[in-house]
């Protein structure tokens, strides 16, 4: 006499294929979007860098200007290589600048003034600074 095993039947073997089938492609998109996100933040990180070049003291002269980090940076840094130079004029970002905010201090409390530049660099990857300056009490 032959003892029969308890086996899965195929209807409990395809709930299991279509089950993990789903949890693989959620993974899978939760992958694709992680790799979406690392892509940008790299870029973004790159392009800070290169934003670092336009963040001159004489940036706030530059309103509604297209200028290359060599046109910003020339004043300050005598570039012979020729290779460096065309690098530099290859970067080339969209400068905005609003009005400056002035913070006054609270009218009970002696301190000093702060005016606030916000400086927008546009281009592929947009980015925006800021720059603090204290006035003397």
């Amino acid at each position: 006499m032959k003892i029969l095993r308890p086996a899965f039947t195929i209807i409990e073997i395809l709930i299991s294929v279509i089950i993990l089938s789903f949890a693989i492609i959620f993974i899978l998109q939760v992958h694709s979007d992680n790799q979406e996100q690392i892509v940008y933040i790299t870029e973004r990180n790159k392009h800070s860098l290169q934003d670092s070049l336009y963040l001159s003291p004489n940036i706030l002269r530059h309103h509604k200007d297209t200028k290359s980090a060599y046109d910003i940076i020339e004043r300050h840094f005598k570039i012979k290589e020729l290779e460096s130079r065309e690098i530099l004029k290859e970067n080339e970002r969209d400068i905005f600048i609003p009005e400056e905010i002035i913070i006054l201090p609270p009218p009970d409390i002696q301190g000093p003034t702060t005016i606030v530049n916000e400086i927008m660099l546009k281009g592929q990857h947009s980015a925006i600074y800021y720059r603090f300056k204290l006035e003397s009490f």
